[in-house]
């Protein structure tokens, strides 16, 4: 290949590039929309609620983002909705997390598949935790665990993904290093979403909640409920420093749930590259830093093909984690 072949090559694939860039940066949603897979109260709803204000604040969207609360199935009757009957929707987000690539992995949205939609971005990762309510006479993650352990009918713990999901998983996780061998005898109750899970908590229905810091933080705020442990290496920083981790209690669980967004598979080029481009400014400023310190996540910067990567990769460390611990076969 000749130089000058090479530089008219080069300059093409600038040029393309440039194309795509003025394409994402020309298309502007009409009418912007996200999705939550949950009731309101919920990790989903946050992120689309938070990220949607950010979008307009930054001026990357011109009109206030609709929030529309689609529960049921774990995310199931969402994905659903998106994959067959929203399918070309060019104004359309749909918040997703580590619940959503749980619930593919084990193949709980029937007919559906990961590819079936496409991969925006990543904005952030929200640690579990593991809390009980204010009142509790429980207070550490190993008196929980042991009270499980002897007497495994005595604790029911409520989370905001269907059974098998990812607030289930943390749960069990954290049950199997403490050295509970049967996981399946701890008793996990699914609500539709980590607002929901913590009322039946405060309610005295359940006595201890799985979820994630950023959905916990308002009920801890208010003196409602008390984290036994974070789910996370270290410490996380900040006001979170408080918390303390399961590992330091002897507990070795760990469980980051990544936060990001899908799109329909249907939706044009051009549109999927201005979302990817969106969220990824949206990252990058100081508006969207503030708001991740302010909610305990941690950074997970991840968009377009790299985040479609990761999906498939957590998914398919899911299968193999839901395998070890008797979710699927």
């Amino acid at each position: 290949m000749t130089f000058k072949t090479s530089r008219a090559l080069l300059a093409a694939a600038f040029l393309g590039a440039s194309s795509l860039f003025a394409q994402a940066a020309d298309f502007m949603p009409e009418s912007p929309e996200c999705i939550a897979p949950a009731n309101p109260g919920g990790g989903w709803d946050f992120t689309c609620r938070q990220v949607g204000k950010t979008l307009q604040d930054l001026g990357l969207i011109d009109k206030t983002m609709q929030v529309v609360n689609l529960a049921g199935g774990g995310g199931g009757v969402a994905y659903a909705e998106v994959v067959n009957k929203r399918n070309d929707s060019n104004d359309l987000i749909v918040a997703a997390s580590s619940a959503t690539s749980t619930r593919l992995a084990q193949g709980a949205y029937p007919g559906n598949t990961m590819e079936q939609v496409r991969w925006v971005a990543s904005v952030g990762a929200d640690y579990g935790v593991i809390a009980v309510a204010a009142n509790s006479p429980i207070n550490t993650l190993p008196e929980l665990l042991e009270q499980m352990k002897t007497d495994p009918a005595s604790i029911a713990v409520a989370g905001g993904s269907a059974v098998g999901g990812w607030d289930h998983l943390k749960v069990l996780i954290a049950a199997n290093a403490y050295g509970i061998d049967d996981v399946r005898k701890v008793k996990y109750i699914a609500f539709d979403g980590g607002g929901e899970a913590v009322t039946q908590l405060l309610a005295g229905s359940v006595q201890a909640f799985t979820g994630d810091i950023s959905e916990a933080k308002g009920f801890v705020d208010s003196g409602d409920i008390k984290v036994l442990a974070v789910l996370s290496p270290d410490r996380l920083p900040g006001e979170f420093s408080k918390f303390g981790t399961a590992k330091e209690q002897g507990v070795d669980a760990i469980g980051a749930n990544w936060r990001g967004f899908y799109a329909p598979g249907g939706m044009s080029d051009e549109a999927y590259n201005a979302w990817v481009a969106k969220i990824g400014e949206l990252y990058a400023s100081d508006a969207w830093k503030q708001t991740m310190e302010a909610n305990g996540l941690a950074p997970l910067d991840l968009t377009g093909e790299d985040f479609q990567k990761f999906v498939g990769e957590s998914v398919a460390q899911i299968q193999q984690i839901s395998r070890e611990i008797g979710i699927i076969k």
